[in-house]
């Protein structure tokens, strides 16, 4: 019998998007259980860490988003041919990881001349130092992130990049040509394609 999932997020894509997209590449049903922000601050004590994206399988709660991900990329075949496979996905997802945490510090800084000053090295040397090495991989991978099908990680190079494209314009990969096909191609499959078409839009910022 399939277990029953039951995903716990805001009402926005956040770090829960590349496990929807799983979901929706793999064609099984869950809960997509989301909750306005008034409405944290309760819910936060009934999480595991006090974090969200929390999944609950079988009524059993699990946090973190890359842990989740990285699970059902195993249950449902989207986690590489092989061992090896598997781990060079893990190591882009967790760099990707390092590239947004990058991205955020100016985000956290206070002063407003030293917040400007670490947005600009950010955008400058930190985001191409990344972008430019991943853009070398997938262009000699053939257009994939890992191997010769489709995998968790492209689905989440294809979540991040999508955001990127939000934030700093639709020309902002413009420089990273295999890194756009891989998003387009990910948006272009029926069953993604699909769920953007159908999913909640994200609330309007203040």
């Amino acid at each position: 019998m399939a277990p029953n999932y039951k995903l716990i997020y805001f009402d926005a894509p956040g770090r829960a998007e590349t496990i929807r997209y799983i979901f929706a590449v793999a064609g099984v049903e869950y809960e997509d259980y989301r909750f306005p922000k008034e409405k944290w601050p309760e819910l936060k004590k009934e999480m595991p860490f006090g974090k969200v994206p929390v999944l609950e399988i079988d009524g059993r709660q699990v946090a973190q988003s890359n842990a989740i991900a990285r699970y059902l990329a195993k249950q449902f075949g989207l986690a590489g041919k092989s061992d090896w496979e598997a781990l060079q996905s893990d190591v882009l997802v967790d760099t990707l990881e390092d590239l947004k945490m990058s991205m955020m510090g100016p985000m956290r800084e206070q002063d407003p001349i030293r917040k400007e000053e670490q947005k600009v090295k950010v955008m400058k040397e930190v985001v191409p130092y990344y972008l430019s090495k991943f853009e070398k991989i997938v262009s000699e991978n053939g257009g994939f992130s890992v191997g010769s099908e489709l995998t968790w990680s492209d689905l989440a190079f294809a979540v991040s990049l999508d955001y990127f494209e939000q934030v700093y314009g639709g020309d902002a990969l413009r420089p990273y040509p295999a890194l756009k096909g891989l998003k387009d191609k990910v948006h272009a499959l029926p069953a993604i394609a699909d769920w953007i078409a159908k999913r909640p839009p994200a609330p309007a910022k203040p």
